[in-house]
């Protein structure tokens, strides 16, 4: 069989998160995506989002009135210091210790912090060591 090999430039384009409570848990992620330096993207009613995460309420469109179950989700971050603060800001914020700082048998250099959010989501801030990038983050233009 011949490799292919396909080229997008990101695996995900969105993730939908619906939560019980949308201003407990817009507190708790606008603090962890604030030190890790993803802006606040738009707010609506029933809604914000920023790059690709996406949080509403369960009376919305796109929710068709159903919370989402417990999910894993695991942000970049660019060194320990980042992993760090990211795990005070979500203890700080509303998020509950599933997982303090450290280094993980993941693989040499993968140094994280678990929380659960508010729904009890598990939220993981990552940093795999040094390593080179092709370019810092993926631009798209619409």
């Amino acid at each position: 069989m011949e490799t292919q090999e396909v080229y997008r430039g990101r695996l995900i384009d969105h993730i939908q998160l619906v939560v019980q409570d949308l201003a407990t848990s817009q507190t708790f992620y606008t603090a962890i995506l604030d030190v890790l330096n993803v802006p606040m993207g738009g707010t609506g009613d029933g809604f914000f989002w920023a790059d690709e995460l996406f949080v509403s309420t369960s009376s919305s469109e796109a929710a068709q009135g159903m919370l989402t179950g417990r999910h894993h989700l695991a942000f970049q971050a660019r060194d320990r210091a980042m992993v760090d603060a990211f795990y005070q800001a979500a203890l700080a914020h509303g998020g509950r210790d599933n997982g303090a700082p450290g280094e993980r048998r993941y693989h040499p250099g993968y140094y994280a912090a678990f929380v659960l959010d508010p729904d009890g989501n598990n939220i993981e801030a990552v940093y795999h060591g040094e390593a080179n990038r092709s370019t810092p983050a993926v631009r798209i233009t619409f």
